[in-house]
């Protein structure tokens, strides 16, 4: 059984109109409304090239055709000097009693490398709107992760919640500029908030070329777990894996079944996956060129022998 996604096409690109949303609809997220709705949570950029998250809401049906566009963003940059005083975006929603559970990247400009991510929290209650858990991150760099972490899936358990996370391994100097290099790894808490971490890769780079390794979205399917991920060597693709445990994976890029479009908004690279399942179909959001730039689009999975 061979696996294939469909693409049902370009979904939403930001049009210029409103300045927090001048361009970008990066790592979209979708949240099930009931019936064939869904919100889709997106990062953004202004015309000084800050991240703020806004959102879509579509029906799954017709999914090119937007019901709603935010206004007003869910998150904003935070104050000046705070993690996430250049932007805030959103990686991954969980929900868990009742709240939602907003993770999001937030990051600093820097002097000696670009830039420095980590990983904030904001919760809603009740369908209210997202506030801060806090001023600062919920992960950040440590005495064994130096340098930082972004983009995360995680889910809520009976006995405790499960993070897989970008981990910085380090920059190098290339062709005169910072470039980092970072691959996925796995902890564990029993709140959400405070982590034990204890440096366990989850998916490591497979050769020398690749250095970038991003936005996990994992799913249990009976006595499996999958995860769909984004890895990079010359340009971004959508890689897969799979695991008995949810800790050691498997990876099996060869069997994720989508890859670049010949022309058009998604012909150079495809990347920022997630993975959700409705109505006894599975589904993937994604992005096209220039890292969320040209918008995110849809696709479903076929299963074609």
């Amino acid at each position: 059984m061979s696996i294939k996604w469909r693409k049902l096409g370009l979904v939403f690109c930001p049009s210029g109109e409103t300045p927090w949303m001048q361009s970008h609809a990066a790592v979209p997220i979708a949240e099930s409304l009931g019936g064939d709705l869904f919100k889709i949570y997106f990062s953004s950029r202004d015309k000084f090239n800050r991240s703020y998250t806004g959102y879509t809401v579509i029906d799954i049906v017709r999914p090119n055709h937007i019901l709603e566009l935010s206004t007003t963003p869910v998150l904003a940059p935070g104050g000046l000097g705070e993690f996430d005083d250049s932007g805030a975006m959103a990686t991954w929603l969980a929900f868990h009693q009742g709240k939602k559970f907003l993770y999001y990247i937030g990051w600093n400009l820097g002097i000696t490398v670009p830039f420095r991510n980590s990983i904030g929290l904001a919760i809603s209650t009740e369908g209210n709107e997202f506030v801060r858990y806090s001023n600062g991150p919920v992960i950040d760099r440590s005495m064994h992760e130096p340098h930082f972490c972004a983009s995360c899936c995680v889910l809520p358990g009976e006995d405790f919640w499960r993070i897989w996370y970008l981990s910085c391994t380090g920059w190098r100097m290339r062709e005169g500029k910072a470039e980092h290099t970072y691959h996925i790894k796995y902890a564990e808490s029993h709140d959400g908030i405070n982590w034990q971490r204890d440096g366990l890769v989850a998916i490591d780079f497979a050769n020398d070329q690749e250095y970038a390794i991003s936005r996990p979205s994992v799913i249990r399917d009976d006595n499996r777990w999958k995860m769909w991920y984004s890895y990079r060597g010359q340009s971004y693709r959508i890689g897969y894996a799979e695991s008995e445990d949810a800790r050691q994976w498997r990876r099996l890029d060869s069997q994720v079944g989508i890859d670049v479009s010949i022309t058009g908004w998604d012909s150079e690279m495809i990347e920022y996956p997630h993975v959700f399942d409705h109505k006894g179909q599975r589904y993937m959001l994604y992005n096209g060129n220039g890292y969320g730039k040209t918008g995110f689009g849809l696709a479903v999975l076929e299963q074609v022998r």
